[in-house]
């Protein structure tokens, strides 16, 4: 895709966790006029930082960004709020001559976006309830064999313990009594009004970013737990009204420094889950981002990504 449309153009800026996304996009601000709207389901809470690697207030304030620390982490922020509020946000910047960068590695933001899932039913907070109390008796693994039985497709992609995703499904199941990949496949892909262009940093080795990854846990772990991640959770936890069944506290390292905090694994065993958690988020982002056929792929692990990605952006812009 060229950017000569007669549509507005914004750029997806796409990756793993680790990948260097952030760096990328801050580097393009230097050079030309851009606003970022972040593409990540964690930076959208308030007080939750340190995990989520929250760009920094210097970097927050050297571009405009967009969708970080819109809500309290007691809240939620659904696919589709996002979607509308990308749709808004990439008009508003592009009416004010600059170039929206949509930067974040939340796959399922980036599927809604260009797919949409509108035709999937609201959440239901009775029926959630009800699923919810029904796994506290079987587990999440046996609800995810339950859905396997409605909806193998849908199951098969989703990991056992992945309470959120697997609640959805059963609840849209509930709703409609049909299955969410029978609702999926048949739905329409919608027109976006304007023109996305989609990078995606990807590792040419798999060991090089889980490398990276836990060098980046263990500098958000930091030594004591007086500071950092165990210090951040600490005081979400103070306030006396969060808990683990909450999305914001199933965040990656924050699900498991709270059971740190319960004194269920010890220090050794938050470091060692915590890598695994995010290694196994990088692997579930990968695998979405395969299956983009557009997207534009830099090694992230190249002599000079943000190089490559600013050259190919630039001979788009041709």
């Amino acid at each position: 895709m060229t950017m000569n449309s007669k549509k507005p153009v914004a750029v997806a800026i796409m990756g793993p966790t680790a990948s260097g996304k952030t760096a990328a996009a801050l580097a393009i601000a230097q050079t030309r006029p851009v606003e970022i709207i972040s593409v990540d389901s964690a930076l959208v809470y308030r007080g939750m930082d340190i995990g989520t690697a929250k760009p920094s207030a210097q970097e927050l304030a050297s571009v405009p960004h967009h969708l970080i620390d819109i809500i309290d982490p007691l809240e939620s922020y659904s696919v589709m709020q996002f979607r509308e509020d990308a749709i808004r946000l990439v008009g508003e910047i592009g009416a004010r001559g600059a170039l929206p960068l949509l930067v974040g590695g939340t796959m399922m933001y980036f599927k809604g976006l260009t797919d949409s899932l509108d035709d999937l039913p609201t959440a239901d907070p009775a029926v959630r309830a009800q699923l919810d109390a029904e796994a506290a008796s079987i587990g999440w693994p046996g609800m995810h064999a339950r859905l396997a039985t409605f909806d193998p497709v849908t199951a098969e992609r989703l990991k056992p313990n992945d309470a959120q995703r697997i609640n959805r499904a059963l609840e849209i199941i509930a709703l409609t009594g049909k299955p969410m990949s029978e609702l999926l496949g048949k739905r329409e892909k919608p027109e976006l009004p304007f023109d996305l262009v989609s990078f995606a940093l990807e590792p040419s080795d798999r060991a090089v970013l889980h490398a990276r990854i836990a060098q980046r846990f263990d500098v958000m772990l930091g030594e004591r737990d007086d500071a950092g991640l165990v210090a951040e959770v600490a005081r979400l936890r103070a306030r006396g009204d969060l808990s683990p069944s909450l999305p914001s506290i199933r965040c990656v390292g924050y699900r498991q420094t709270w059971d740190y905090l319960d004194g269920k694994i010890d220090r050794a065993e938050l470091r060692e889950l915590g890598i695994i958690a995010t290694r196994q988020l990088a692997k579930r982002q990968l695998t979405w981002l395969r299956a983009m056929p557009e997207r534009i792929v830099v090694d992230c692990l190249g002599t000079d990504p943000t190089g490559e990605l600013m050259n190919r952006l630039g001979r788009l812009e041709k």
